[in-house]
């Protein structure tokens, strides 16, 4: 990575964390549907066989953990809006920053603001009986990261590409809600009909939470985590590829 690509990159991610640690309200909000996922849902898990090896919380926190992805990255592409709304964008779009900075800065953002997030849902999850290898966890915080640098990037592509604002919330609900149901965020896929666990692995996301689940059961040479790792290291990279030739075509 050039120099130049580093500072611009740099520069851009302190600017959005700064205006992220300025709205207490926006870093805990996203945390708070899995929260409410895991004190009303968790408990009605217990006990019940869900066709995994692991307890039913190394079952729903994973799963918990990428929902936080899925949701809260998804509608990153609102600031975006926003931004094109105010001005900033405008202002943006004529400096010498490179493309690639512009969307990097935001998404690492994003990223960090996740993690952050999932670290919460984690550190909740354990007094309610969660218990997995410590690096099982870590691993799991890394596929937020890689989830959310994806689901950013092609949040922002959409938000700039969409002709009216007020279409960018329908489209990603409709794009969002198939891939958390068959994805088996909730509950594992092998509980599924056949036909239903066969469709489920044409969703990506499937892959992902398969591995983390994998991960808080400590098993890390399995095929479904390598799956998983090559899934998410794939997508991440079609997805900023995507977001940047989007910054760029739009002259941001």
């Amino acid at each position: 990575m050039q120099p130049t690509l580093l500072r611009d990159t740099a520069l851009l991610f302190g600017r959005y964390a700064r205006q992220t640690l300025r709205s207490p309200f926006q870093i805990f909000f996203g945390v708070l549907m899995p929260l409410l996922y895991l004190f009303f849902f968790g408990p009605l898990l217990t006990g019940l066989p869900l066709g995994r090896e692991g307890d039913s919380w190394q079952v729903l926190v994973p799963g918990l953990l990428l929902q936080l992805g899925l949701f809260g990255a998804s509608f990153a592409g609102f600031s975006i809006i926003m931004e094109k709304n105010w001005g900033v964008f405008d202002r943006m779009r004529v400096t010498p920053v490179s493309r690639l900075a512009l969307l990097l800065g935001r998404v690492l953002r994003d990223a960090a603001l996740f993690v952050f997030q999932a670290v919460l849902l984690v550190l909740v999850a354990l007094p309610m009986g969660l218990r997995a290898p410590l690096a099982g966890i870590l691993i799991g915080f890394g596929f937020v990261a890689l989830l959310s640098v994806a689901l950013a990037s092609l949040s922002y592509a959409l938000a700039l590409k969409l002709p009216a604002p007020q279409s960018f919330g329908p489209a990603i609900n409709t794009l969002a809600m198939p891939a958390m149901l068959l994805s088996g965020l909730m509950l594992p896929m092998t509980l599924a009909p056949g036909w239903l666990d066969a469709l489920s692995h044409l969703m990506p996301f499937r892959y992902l939470v398969d591995a983390v689940r994998e991960a808080y059961v400590g098993h890390y040479t399995t095929p479904a985590l390598l799956y998983g790792v090559l899934v998410a290291l794939g997508v991440a990279a079609l997805a900023v590829t995507v977001g940047t030739r989007t910054f760029r075509s739009a002259g941001a």
